[in-house]
């Protein structure tokens, strides 16, 4: 059992807790939900015992073991699978202990008890786990030798998450798991945590992933820890009757359900697939009794269209899309017309930011034909457009630069849609987190009118709200969409058919969510089935190649690896400046806390440092972002390469 009682936290001049109190039992799955900068993953910190209560007590049991999934890892040369052993303490104590007590010599009931123990904890498929866990996420079986620093930071991540689940543990602390997962790797984790025996503490935006794994919900609001018991839908279903009770949100109330109806009836004009159809009216029908949940939201932004309109959007036909001369996906062809609403499914790696980048323009045909309507306007999000972001300029300058005509009254409503009031509208970028920068991104899209929104995992690092606010601005856009993304709310409910990208081909999915997480399931199947047949008929098979044959495909495959050398060195000359300008910033960090550095004899000092720090933190972005494109663009070449071979 874990007690919160009368406990206060304050972090600055910030209070977060209020003598709040709170009892979870073990065994329990719970989600822990609430706006951003409510204290989240400081409440995560206090159990972690990072840091300490301002006032109450915090209970636990003395002999608790914990696991958590950290947000950064530092880069070495240590392999991935050795990484995730590391997670299981106990299991590195044993091999350690063992290996001494054997080159001691020491008694064989000594080595035999050891070797019992690491039979009890599982020790001897410790291995074995650790690469089903690989394989889950979306690691391919290659994954588990290379270094930890050869991976990016989303992979770093992921390797993050997988660590933590290899540790055995009586409390398991999730923060935001699926934000740099995709709609396969998230499905296997449900599955994963459903099964996990200990008490779980999930801090998620993905109202499916919690619907499906947690049995209760504790509520971070007005400085105050509340329990409900059940899942996040039977959280939002409690907080409406109780609001809805209220004359005034009654009203706000009946006006986000007509806009929720209204998408239902122009959806059911269009729905042309029984069966996706009613899922989706069904979980349209809940978003109706849960409204109310969500009438004190400060988001109420929306897309508008452009005025203009082409027909058809854009058209590929028979296009090879990829890098250079490896095609990643073949034989294309899409003809886009107005008010489409598409979701993209497939495996990671198998090209959907590959399609994506090649509708926006960032990636040229490899050959093919492409074409655009006159009227084109496409609305891209990403989340490498985040860094994108002028860091040093605010919301409004954003918006100012992109229409210098528009008055600052109609700049300061507008991003009031997005939750930027008063001064936060003027703060500089490079103060915002990561969801404050996405709504930023979001503004600027909304603000120019699309008539083609491409959007890539839009709801990474936005809370319950935000995801909220965006599900009904996507459901009331009347221009066209296509969709990326692990969130199968978002999914359901605002797109009308599903693209299937897998295989080197894009072609129309038959079917709902449910009929793709089957599909994946048998995918599966088919996949270990073949590594099994693989392994036992490659001695067969190398003995039927000729030496001329096996030559051959050595120096094809040398060549390939070859092609890929050069933006290797680029990568790794980018973590190395990385690296560097960390270290130089981590310096003036600890300069710029010398409390008599801001007296007024070293005003001068300070100035210096100060824009010493301005100019690293540009660079280091600046550095990231050429990082970040290139680590992509290497692993969808890696994986077209993978598929040639």
């Amino acid at each position: 059992m874990i007690q919160l009682q009368n406990l206060s936290i304050q972090r600055g001049v910030q209070l977060l807790l209020d003598e709040a109190n709170l009892t979870l039992h073990s065994g329990w799955k719970v989600g822990i939900i609430g706006s951003n900068g409510v204290g989240k993953s400081t409440l995560f910190q206090l159990l972690l015992g990072k840091l300490h209560a301002d006032a109450g007590d915090l209970l636990m049991p003395s002999n608790l073991t914990l696991s958590h999934m950290a947000q950064e890892v530092v880069g070495s040369d240590q392999s991935a699978i050795d990484y995730l052993l590391d997670g299981d303490l106990r299991l590195r104590e044993l091999q350690s202990e063992l290996q001494q007590a054997e080159s001691h010599h020491e008694s064989a009931q000594r080595i035999g008890e050891l070797h019992a123990e690491l039979e009890s904890i599982d020790g001897y498929r410790a291995e074995a786990r650790a690469h089903q866990l690989l394989s889950g996420l979306g690691f391919k079986p290659t994954d588990a030798t290379r270094a930890v620093a050869s991976f990016s930071g989303g992979w770093r991540i992921r390797l993050n998450l997988a660590r933590a689940l290899m540790c055995r543990s009586d409390l398991l602390l999730l923060d935001e798991p699926t934000n740099h997962l995709d709609l396969d790797a998230t499905l296997w984790l449900e599955q994963w945590l459903k099964s996990y025996p200990g008490t779980l503490l999930l801090i998620s935006h993905d109202r499916d992933f919690l619907d499906n794994v947690v049995g209760h919900i504790v509520h971070m609001s007005a400085k105050k820890l509340t329990l409900y018991k059940g899942n996040y839908t039977a959280f939002e279903r409690a907080l409406a009757e109780r609001l809805s009770q209220q004359q005034a949100a009654f009203e706000k109330q009946q006006e986000r359900i007509e806009q929720i109806e209204s998408f239902v009836r122009r959806f059911r004009a269009k729905a042309s697939k029984a069966k996706q159809a009613q899922s989706r009216l069904k979980e349209l029908e809940r978003m109706e009794q849960i409204a109310p949940a969500h009438i004190d939201s400060p988001f109420s932004f929306s897309f508008q269209c452009s005025d203009k309109i082409s027909s058809p959007l854009l058209t590929l036909y028979e296009a090879n899309l990829g890098y250079a001369e490896s095609a990643v996906l073949q034989k294309v062809s899409l003809s886009l017309t107005p008010g489409e609403r598409i979701g993209l499914l497939g495996p990671n790696g198998a090209g959907k930011s590959t399609f994506i980048k090649t509708l926006v323009g960032d990636l040229s045909l490899m050959s093919g034909e492409k074409s655009t309507g006159e009227h084109l306007k496409i609305g891209y999000f990403a989340q490498h457009q985040l860094e994108a972001l002028d860091l040093d300029a605010s919301p409004f300058l954003h918006l100012q630069r992109l229409s210098p005509q528009a008055t600052d009254q109609e700049i300061r409503n507008f991003l009031g849609s997005f939750g930027f009031f008063g001064d936060d509208a003027l703060t500089e970028i490079k103060r915002f987190s990561g969801g404050e920068k996405a709504r930023v991104a979001l503004s600027l899209i909304a603000w120019q009118k699309p008539n083609l929104l491409l959007m890539d995992e839009p709801t990474n690092h936005l809370d319950l709200e935000v995801c909220y606010a965006l599900t009904l601005a996507l459901q009331s856009f009347e221009g066209s969409l296509i969709l990326v993304s692990h969130d199968r709310h978002l999914l359901r409910n605002t797109v009308d058919r599903f693209l299937l990208v897998a295989d080197g081909q894009v072609s129309e999915f038959k079917g709902d969510l449910d009929d793709y997480q089957t599909w994946l399931t048998q995918r599966r199947r088919q996949d270990k089935s073949d590594e099994s047949k693989t392994e036992d008929t490659d001695a067969s098979n190398n003995r039927s190649l000729t030496a001329a044959e096996r030559k051959e495909i050595k120096r094809q495959q040398a060549e390939q690896r070859a092609a890929l050398r050069p933006l290797k060195q680029l990568i790794e000359q980018d973590e190395r400046k990385i690296a560097t300008l960390e270290l130089k910033l981590k310096e003036l960090e600890e300069k710029l806390s010398e409390t008599d550095l801001y007296s007024a004899p070293r005003k001068a000092e300070l100035t210096q440092h100060l824009e010493a720090q301005r100019y690293l933190q540009k660079e280091l972005s600046e550095t990231e972002e050429s990082w970040m494109e290139r680590l992509e663009e290497y692993e969808e070449k890696e994986a077209a390469l993978s598929q040639m071979g």
